[in-house]
């Protein structure tokens, strides 16, 4: 196999495991508090990324030292904040409306990165911006009779992480993905311990089971994103994770008995057509993706 099809395979195979995770974490999101979920799952985390730091060739000292701590700090407390919300919005919301909103996230993140990075932005990925929310409009629906106010919950799950995605692109001009990685997962991690344990509940050992599914997931799933980025640009990698809806929205309908309504079907298509024209534009104008970003409701 050449290096690309290598890249593609492990990024393909990432997001199959990053949508079993969401799998796993509704089933778990409808039994206990998402926020103790997360910290289980961080605790993990943070300790691949600090097995990961002490395997590169810089260390961990030099890994940690972040020029813009602060900065990095926050993008860790954010994305964890994220993934509580993302938990609380499978269970509550579905997996698959859920996601069909996460797909707008794109381009969220092209309008944040006007005011936050300086870009430019020009007419036609406004217009696909514009198009996009359309898409999320027709997903939502917010004509119909009872409009349902939980759709909330997974809007601001977006918002956030494309907030996390512009952070990350500001941290890559002052620290290295390996910094912006371990601060990802030591922060968060750091974050949960705070709060977490209020809310520690006893957990079934058969759930225990899928707790520990669902952190080997998370390692394994990051383990193959890394290997992808290794040989592969963002823009190459980032449009496979439309592949990761696809299939969480398949596993929400055949295992969870959730309904794909045509008005969903239809936005969740723009949604991803605006958003791969998105990506698209950046990779012509040489603004390419930068960093190791995280795919929705995953650490």
């Amino acid at each position: 196999m050449t290096p690309r099809s290598t890249g593609l395979l492990f990024a393909l195979t990432a997001v199959t495991i990053f949508a079993v995770q969401d799998g796993i974490s509704k089933h778990l999101g409808t039994a206990y508090p998402p926020i103790f979920i997360t910290m289980i799952r961080y605790w993990a985390f943070a300790g691949f990324a600090v097995f990961l730091a002490g395997q590169s060739s810089a260390g961990i000292r030099k890994t940690a030292g972040a020029n813009r701590l602060w900065l990095q700090i926050s993008r860790g407390v954010l994305l964890a904040t994220q993934i509580v919300i993302s938990i609380f919005a499978f269970s509550r919301v579905g997996l698959a409306q859920t996601h069909t909103i996460f797909a707008a996230a794109p381009l969220v993140v092209a309008c944040l990165s006007v005011p936050i990075l300086g870009e430019k932005v020009g007419w036609r990925r406004w217009t696909a911006i514009g198009i996009g929310f359309i898409g999320i409009l027709m997903i939502i629906n917010p004509l119909q009779a009872s409009f349902d106010a939980k759709i909330i919950i997974p809007i601001v799950g977006t918002v956030m992480f494309a907030l996390y995605s512009v952070l990350t692109r500001l941290a890559s001009r002052s620290d290295s993905a390996d910094t912006a990685f371990f601060y990802t997962g030591v922060a968060g991690a750091a974050a949960m311990t705070l709060v977490g344990p209020f809310y520690w509940s006893h957990i079934t050992f058969g759930d225990w089971f899928w707790m520990l599914v669902l952190c080997m997931t998370g390692m394994s799933g990051h383990w193959l994103l890394i290997r992808a980025y290794a040989v592969l640009d963002a823009v190459a990698v980032q449009p496979m994770f439309y592949v990761q809806t696809v299939l969480v929205c398949i596993i929400g309908v055949m295992l969870f008995g959730e309904v794909m309504t045509l008005n969903m079907v239809a936005g969740c298509a723009v949604v991803i057509a605006a958003g791969i024209f998105t990506i698209w534009r950046e990779a012509r104008l040489g603004r390419k993706p930068h960093g190791k970003v995280d795919p929705p409701g995953t650490p």
